[in-house]
Order: C-alpha cells, then structure tokens, then sequence
C-alpha cells in the first residue's frame, strides 16, 4: 500500500514535469514564429531612391503572402507640357493609364528566413521591362535591391526612411 503511494505521487509529479515541459516547449516555439514573423516584415516601410537622377519614394506593404513595393512619389511627375507621366512603357496593356507615382515595382516577394526577400518580380518602368528579384539589407537602412536577367543583375540601393 505505501509503495503504491509512492508510485502515484511519483506519477503525479512526472506528469506535472511532463506538463511544463510541453508547457516551456510551446511558449518557445511560439516566442520564435514572432520573431521570425518579427524579422520578415522589417522590409515594411518607406523608402528614397534616385535613379537617373529621378527622386522617389517607394512604399513597400504586405500584399497577400508575400510584400510588394509601389511608388508613393516621384518628382517628375509631371511632363513640361504639365500632363502627368504615365506607365507608357508596361507591356500589359490596361496599366499603361497608371500615373508614375502609383507603380507596382516589385511584386510577390517572399520572405526566405535568411534576411533575404525573394522569389517575385521587379518591375523597370523607364524599360518596361520584369526582372527576378531579390532584396536584402546593407545595412539597418539600406535595401539593396537586385534584378537579375539569367546570370546578369543591376543593382540599386535604397534608403529606409520610416
């Protein structure tokens, strides 16, 4: 009799270890989804880039399951004739009404979990052209952004602002 006494009280005790275990297992595990759910939106923000001596800033947003990136602003905007530039050069026929200031430039990029974003596409607007794309951080604020055509890539930085 007592030594069945000592077995369920040793019974109770393993299950109570065993319950915080699991317990401290799954409050860790979910402490690292947030984290790592943590370091895939710190692309999210604003940013400046020039390029061809044309100031912009870019917005880049979760969309869907991934992140896309759209002109907020661009500083020729509009033609000398006063009209507003619009996406001319798009190969798909319907966003060629666009306004500069509201282009998709990269679109469907995922997060890799390697302080890497890629897997979607950017666009050129001054080519009308799609490119792979991967971005990644220089530094804490600068994107480095690469498109790449095959083995061959361009390469623009740009820089964080909020």
């Amino acid at each position: 009799m007592i030594l069945n006494l000592f077995f369920l009280g040793c019974l109770t005790a393993n299950k109570e270890i065993m319950m915080k275990r699991y317990l401290m297992s799954f409050v860790f595990f979910v402490a690292c989804l947030c984290v790592a759910f943590a370091q895939a939106d710190k692309i999210v923000g604003e940013y400046q880039c020039v390029h061809d001596g044309v100031d912009s800033r870019i917005k880049i947003f979760k969309h869907g399951d991934g992140y896309r990136a759209q002109c907020a602003w661009v500083s020729n905007l509009k033609k000398e004739d006063g009209t507003l530039r619009r996406d001319d050069k798009n190969p798909d026929p319907a966003k060629r009404n666009v306004t500069t200031d509201k282009v998709v430039l990269i679109d469907k990029v995922k997060y890799d979990g390697k302080d890497t974003w890629k897997d979607g596409k950017i666009y050129d607007p001054t080519r009308g052209k799609y490119f792979t794309v991967a971005l990644s951080f220089k530094d804490e604020k600068t994107l480095t952004v690469k498109g790449y055509l095959g083995p061959f890539f361009g390469r623009v930085y740009w820089k964080k602002l909020k």
